[in-house]
């Protein structure tokens, strides 16, 4: 199951994912509430079972360091699998919006960009990984989707900033778990010979962008200059990136207006009359202009 840009096996995991959605919506919007609500917090409850036991197939159980380290919660979509079934039931509508959108958002991403499956060297021996990944980020998609579409959340598009403050806050979760990783020994969060060295397992961008990485100096070109150079000291006005504090612009300036237009996917009828109501207003306090 060798996995490429645009191959055969690239089209045949979003036409399953983008089937097996379909499918459960046309199930379930015929079911109670109740049974809806089961089966999506039961989709969650695998989700993180499987993240545990990840450790027994490639490449995880043929590498303890891995292993160890993996079984934490070190990215962005590891850290949802966590937390998202403690947060299905939560009343709070900043929260249900965080589900939303960076679920669909990352499951997009994650599905339409694989880059952990392409990056496998030994396809044979890590296809199940593979599985599980996919399985993984299709939940992130699949259950927050359907949880609007069935009702149990009603997004608004005037709530969108608590998308990137949602995730600024789960980077923040992630940074101090790595930080426990390397206190525990699990992980080498620095390099001992290299000061400015971006760490250890830097999928989230939380230390900085990695050497020759385009995505992460596409976030660096959103990043102001103050968070990414030394400030004061010996080092001073060399470039060290702020861990976490230098993808606060990057963050804001490009997760808003993504769930801003995700928003307007199921709140597009209230901004139209919003906006038809601010022009109403802006005419009645014009000064009419007679001959």
């Amino acid at each position: 199951m060798f996995i490429a840009m645009f191959n055969f096996w690239y089209f045949f995991w979003l036409i399953l994912a983008a089937g097996a959605v379909a499918g459960l919506y046309f199930w379930l919007r015929n079911c109670s509430p109740f049974t809806q609500k089961t089966v999506l917090f039961s989709l969650l409850v695998v989700g993180l079972l499987f993240h545990f036991l990840k450790v027994y197939i490639p490449p995880y159980s043929v590498d303890e360091a891995r292993m160890l380290r993996d079984s934490w919660f070190i990215n962005i979509c590891g850290a949802n699998i966590a937390l998202f079934p403690f947060m299905f039931f939560s009343k709070k509508d900043c929260v249900k919006d965080y589900m939303f959108y960076l679920g669909v958002l990352s499951g997009l991403v994650a599905l339409f960009y694989p880059q952990e499956p392409i990056a496998k060297v030994d396809q044979l021996a890590e296809q199940w990984d593979i599985v599980r990944f996919y399985f993984h980020h299709w939940l992130l998609l699949t259950v927050p989707l359907l949880m609007v579409l069935l009702g149990h959340h009603k997004l608004s598009y005037k709530r969108v900033l608590n998308a990137p403050i949602g995730l600024l806050l789960l980077m923040l979760f992630i940074m101090l778990n790595q930080i426990f990783q390397s206190e525990l020994g699990y992980i080498p969060l620095r390099s001992q010979d290299d000061f400015f060295g971006t760490g250890y397992k830097n999928t989230s961008y939380i230390w900085g962008p990695g050497t020759n990485d385009a995505i992460g100096n596409f976030l660096a070109s959103f990043t102001p200059k103050i968070f990414r150079t030394v400030p004061v000291g010996q080092y001073a006005g060399q470039e060290k990136y702020w861990p976490w504090f230098w993808m606060i612009v990057p963050v804001f300036a490009l997760v808003t207006p993504l769930s801003f237009l995700l928003s307007l996917i199921f709140d597009g009828k209230n901004f139209a009359q919003d906006i038809k109501k601010l022009k109403n207003r802006i005419a009645k306090k014009s000064p009419v202009t007679t001959k």
